[in-house]
């Protein structure tokens, strides 16, 4: 039994949720390869290598991989199938971008946002926005999996010595093309990496007041901000900061909220923090459900109150 990770990397580095991802491989049991299929992807391939745990790093060269086009990166992994028993991917957009892909093509049931690994066949995945944990047996002889990167810890970046096998690229698909990106570009930490966050919801009113209240508490903490569906929808932060069912799911070490009611989508996605700070005047917001600490106040005199005291 052996277990391919699809490493999500920028041809230079791996990404953290490779590293939780192969953390999720290893449960799984038997020897875990990783697949970095990239353009230039050299170093890439390097780092992949000394990740704690990992036995053999496939590297499969081409430009069709330069900006990780799910039709190539499933082409690819569907090449090497035949030799693996699990095959993982990380749920974050790529994953779950290329994963129903290999899951199609193979013919198999694709087991998503697996959270623990009870046996080789057998997972936990979260339903209901989080409400409920189902266990789920894959009768598959080959599994696809998405892994949500919260549910395991990273595996160590150094200790690993794997053997590094080139693979020969598969063509690339002529049925897409990359024409561009936009790259929002921040001095604060990834906000599914960050160690700390700082929410800001529907209460504040504006976005000159979310910039206002919200970023001297982030700089003073150090850390990434994020926003409640409501607070995208309305205009007040950047699609990219929302947290919940239908933005990003974080674990940080610390999540302060403020003006943020708790709607269950977006508890399913910051629930799993280690320590939760929740700041609303209204006392039976269901944020303070879940809150290792909670604060009855108005958010426009608390923050300012509580950048002061640090």
């Amino acid at each position: 039994m052996t277990c391919l990770v699809i490493a999500e990397h920028d041809n230079a580095s791996i990404k953290s949720a490779t590293l939780n991802t192969v953390t999720a491989a290893a449960a799984c049991g038997g020897e875990v390869h990783v697949l970095v299929a990239g353009h230039n992807a050299g170093a890439a391939a390097q780092a992949a290598a000394q990740i704690a745990g990992v036995a053999k790093v496939i590297h499969a060269e081409g430009e069709g991989f330069a900006h990780g086009l799910a039709e190539n990166v499933a082409a690819q992994v569907l090449a090497l199938a035949s030799n693996y028993s699990h095959i993982l991917f990380a749920a974050t957009a790529s994953g779950k971008n290329a994963a129903p892909r290999v899951a199609a093509k193979l013919d198999v049931a694709q087991v998503s946002d697996v959270t623990q690994v009870i046996s080789p066949d057998t997972f936990e995945r979260p339903i209901y926005a989080g409400n409920a944990i189902a266990t789920v047996q894959a009768g598959d002889a080959t599994k696809v999996i998405t892994v949500r990167t919260t549910g395991f810890d990273p595996a160590a970046t150094t200790g690993g010595s794997a053997a590094i096998e080139t693979a020969t690229a598969v063509v690339a698909s002529a049925k897409s093309q990359f024409l561009g990106s936009e790259i929002a570009k921040s001095d604060r930490p990834e906000l599914t990496a960050a160690k700390i966050i700082v929410s800001g919801g529907r209460a504040l009113g504006s976005a000159e007041k979310f910039a206002e209240v919200m970023t001297p508490l982030a700089d003073k903490l150090g850390a990434a901000m994020g926003a409640s569906r409501a607070a995208v929808d309305a205009g007040y932060a950047p699609n990219d900061w929302q947290v919940g069912q239908t933005g990003k799911i974080v674990a940080p070490q610390l999540y302060v909220a403020a003006g943020i009611s708790g709607a269950i989508q977006h508890l399913a996605g910051m629930k799993d923090s280690k320590v939760i700070v929740a700041i609303n005047k209204d006392p039976e917001a269901p944020i303070f459900s879940v809150a290792d600490y909670g604060l009855e106040a108005d958010l426009f005199t608390a923050v300012p109150e509580l950048v002061q005291a640090l």
